[in-house]
C-alpha cells in the first residue's frame, strides 16, 4: 500500500509540474481523452 501511494505522489507532482496550472491538467485530460477516442474509432 505503501508503494502505490508513493507511486501515486510521484505521478501527481510529475502532472502538476508539467502543467503549471489546473487549467493545463485539464487540457492535457481533454487531449489524452481525444486520443482515446481517435484511436477506439480508427479500430472499428
Amino acid at each position: 500500500m505503501r508503494k502505490i501511494m508513493t507511486a501515486l505522489t510521484l505521478v501527481g507532482a510529475l502532472a502538476v509540474s508539467a502543467c503549471n496550472t489546473v487549467e493545463g491538467v485539464g487540457r492535457d485530460v481533454s487531449s489524452a481523452g481525444d486520443t482515446v477516442a481517435k484511436t477506439a474509432e480508427k479500430s472499428k
